[in-house]
């Protein structure tokens, strides 16, 4: 039996980018909901929360878009032109919410202003995500294998959309991360908060699933053609199962399962656009097979990838561990 090598890459490229999106996406939450919460002495518990997971989490954008330029170089040398702009600001986001990080505990008087640099490189660098999402969502236009489309293409009604559901879906991600982590007053907040933000949450995904198959034929068949609709279907029905329990979990004072179910929320969204890509990496453009490295390279990278992505999920998984439980506002975790 033969091994379909393109295909395991997409599988792991696109684990890459969930692990991504669900690890990071909570601690650029917390650095959204930052104007929420005025106090110095609340920021700092909230900073503390995310101190020893937050930067490992970006590992996970480095296998992700490091993987893409090795295994799909056709899909990378495309996309790229397309959406660099929004790349470029994202990273430039990411950048300056590191740099604030660790200066807002060394600038005393003045560590409002690198507060609110933790804010706007977590707000852009959460935009950004989101509306290079919405971009790729609505096709790329290639021409003799390389990018024919404008430099403003990816900014569109669709693409700042999506651009926003990611800023409030992190958001509640932050907010349901603060009520796991927290004690008292701040996680009563972050609790309410969290309510708002995922009633919010679940209108925009309502908004952006209707609008998708309308983009693309291609998406409107794989939703409601026959017999894909039939698997499709239990995607939104998952969805309202997330929703029930987010709100089961905030109104009775839980503090694992909200987190969990807005996970969850983050996670049927992205299979929900599975469904719509597959077989295609740039939808409608280039498929995974397509836009593969020869067998030869993928082969030798495998290889790498078996070794390394164990070790990654061990020292996150042990990361975590270690540092779990409630923060104390006064003397870290216990």
């Amino acid at each position: 039996m033969s091994i379909d090598l393109p295909i395991i890459w997409a599988a792991i490229i696109a684990f890459a980018v969930l692990a991504y999106v669900v690890l990071d996406g909570f601690d650029l939450g917390v650095g959204i909901l930052f104007p929420l919460f005025p106090h110095r002495h609340d920021r700092d518990v909230m900073t503390n929360s995310i101190a020893p997971v937050w930067d490992g989490n970006e590992t996970w954008l480095v296998l992700g878009g490091g993987g893409l330029m090795a295994v799909f170089p056709l899909a990378y040398a495309t996309v790229l032109p397309a959406l660099y702009m929004p790349i470029i600001l994202m990273l430039l986001g990411l950048i300056f919410r590191g740099v604030a990080f660790e200066f807002r505990w060394r600038s005393g008087p003045d560590s409002r202003l690198w507060d609110g640099g933790f804010w706007l490189g977590s707000s852009v660098a959460a935009m950004m995500q989101g509306i290079a999402l919405g971009a790729l969502v609505q096709g790329i236009k290639i021409e003799n294998r390389s990018y024919a489309g404008g430099w403003w293409d990816w900014l569109t009604p669709f693409s700042i959309l999506t651009g926003v559901a990611v800023v409030v879906g992190y958001a509640l991600l932050g907010a349901t991360w603060l009520n796991l982590k927290t004690t008292g007053e701040l996680q009563h907040r972050a609790r309410r908060m969290a309510m708002a933000l995922g009633v919010a949450l679940l209108v925009l995904i309502a908004v952006v699933s209707l609008w998708t198959p309308f983009i693309n034929h291609l998406y409107f068949e794989r939703w409601f053609g026959w017999p894909t609709a039939f698997f499709s279907a239990f995607v939104p029905l998952l969805v309202a199962m997330c929703a029930v329990a987010l709100w089961h979990g905030l109104t009775q004072d839980k503090h694992l399962q909200p987190f969990l179910a807005a996970l969850g929320l983050f996670v049927l969204s992205y299979a929900g656009l599975g469904i719509s890509f597959y077989p295609y990496i740039v939808p409608g453009a280039l498929t995974i097979e397509e836009a593969a490295a020869p067998d030869s390279s993928l082969i030798f990278l495998l290889v790498g990838a078996v070794v390394l992505i164990p070790i990654i999920l061990a020292y996150t998984g042990y990361a975590y561990w270690v540092f779990r439980g409630k923060i104390d506002p006064e003397e870290g975790y216990h």
